[in-house]
């Protein structure tokens, strides 16, 4: 069994200014370690990545939500939502891709066509809430890939995995209270967006760190917090929300993981998808800023799910 690697061109045409840090470049810089590593022989590519059903979209956002992107989008220029998030005249295309890709992801792994799969996409998701774009985000990629799993394939468990410096508020808003969904995520806090630490749904098991949190910090949270959790869950598949930006290179966080942590991280959530999920794991691509780490992270996160 392979891993699939979904993206899309259309992905690289958001952007929201020279100056931003959230640019078409991190997936250059993706690529680029990809064929420094000599890893891209050994992923399988997958160019299935179709713009995102309405019906997809709407098992997560609101219908207000997404008629208010398609009359936001410009025909030129930006238009702002907030002052870090703006659209230019490719942004939905490129985020209804990203959707799109994990909701396709999600298929192919529940097919068998791969174990597991990985999408580098942008924009990214996870602080994108139901009915609110923030945070560079327009569309919740894995959390409509989790609703897909749940309501189209009618998967009964499934785990939502974020280890991006910043909560992600997006994704817990969507699955708050819903039982069927088991979310661990571990961030910086305090930090933007300023949110789960406080008042967790049962089904929550954020673990908020101090700024300069190493990796070891980090390994013994989820080995004590997440982990147990995780088994006793027995998700029948796990998304992840992959964000890089806590690695001791990025600056848009404050925190000390480096690519051997990623791997170990993305090693637990493997064996919990081998033993609870036919090993049936879709990533999805969130925060790192930091070109070179954010390529070589993805490098070790890939090695760990291809297993090489």
């Amino acid at each position: 069994m392979t891993t699939g690697f979904f993206s899309h061109p259309d992905c690289l045409l958001h952007e929201m200014g020279e100056w931003h840090p959230e640019c078409p470049a991190r997936l250059q810089a993706i690529e680029d370690q990809l064929i420094a590593s000599r890893i891209d022989a050994l992923i399988e590519r997958d160019d299935s990545a179709p713009l995102a059903e309405e019906a997809a979209l709407l098992r997560v956002h609101t219908q207000a939500h997404i008629d208010y992107l398609r009359a936001l989008a410009p025909l030129e220029g930006y238009a702002a939502i907030d002052p870090d998030t703006s659209m230019n005249p490719h942004t939905l295309q490129a985020a209804l891709r990203a959707a799109g890709a994990a909701v396709a992801a999600t298929d192919a792994v529940i097919a068998g066509r791969y174990e597991n799969a990985f999408c580098s996409v942008r924009p990214p998701g996870h602080h994108a809430e139901p009915a609110r774009a923030m945070g560079f985000c327009f569309f919740n990629n894995v959390a409509v890939a989790a609703r897909h799993a749940l309501d189209v394939h009618g998967l009964s468990r499934v785990a939502i995995v974020d280890f991006d410096v910043h909560h992600g508020n997006g994704t817990e808003a969507a699955f708050a209270g819903d039982s069927r969904v088991l979310m661990c995520s571990i961030f910086q806090h305090p930090f933007y967006p300023f949110s789960g630490a406080d008042n967790q749904a049962p089904n929550m098991v954020n673990v908020p760190m101090p700024a300069r949190s190493k990796g070891m910090d980090v390994r013994e949270a989820i080995d004590i917090m997440w982990l147990p959790r995780l088994h006793e869950f027995k998700p029948e598949m796990v998304f992840v929300s992959a964000g890089f930006d806590a690695h001791r290179e990025d600056d848009l966080g404050n925190m000390g993981l480096v690519e051997d942590d990623y791997a170990w991280i993305t090693e637990q959530i493997r064996e919990v998808a081998k033993r609870h999920a036919k090993g049936r794991i879709v990533s999805c691509l969130e925060g790192g800023y930091n070109l070179s780490a954010l390529g070589r992270s993805v490098v070790a996160h890939l090695r760990a799910l291809a297993d090489i």
